[in-house]
């Protein structure tokens, strides 16, 4: 499934492993929030469900960005799944450390990273 708003893209894929990935690439903004909303509530969230957001592909996030990510996180913890954070660019994770993100979420390099972190 693919999903663009405006320049978002969303992609979600099952990795070889088991793990649905959302791949979130563009600007994650006040527009383009909502896509990322749907896209998550389409995830099959519950016990044993582990679920890996790839922001490799992701050049700005605002704070509705950084809600939408957080909710996300929130609906997987709600519903017994792991999620994990892979991907972020050097900029992308300042903001994660500046706002505090890096001690709410487990940050991998890569989504094969983050599957194998998430096995453990």
């Amino acid at each position: 499934m693919t999903e663009i708003e405006g320049t978002l893209a969303i992609t979600r894929q099952t990795h070889p492993e088991g793990p649905v990935v959302l791949r979130v690439a563009g600007e994650l903004d006040h527009y383009t929030a909502p896509g990322l909303t749907t896209a998550v509530d389409e995830v099959p969230f519950g016990p044993g469900t582990d679920v890996v957001l790839d922001l490799s592909g992701l050049e700005y996030c605002d704070s509705t960005g950084l809600t939408a990510i957080i909710g996300a996180y929130h609906r997987a913890e709600n519903a017994g799944s792991s999620f994990s954070v892979a991907g972020l660019g050097p900029a992308m994770e300042r903001i994660f450390q500046v706002v505090g993100l890096d001690q709410v979420f487990t940050l991998y390099g890569s989504v094969d990273e983050a599957v194998e972190g998430q096995r453990r």
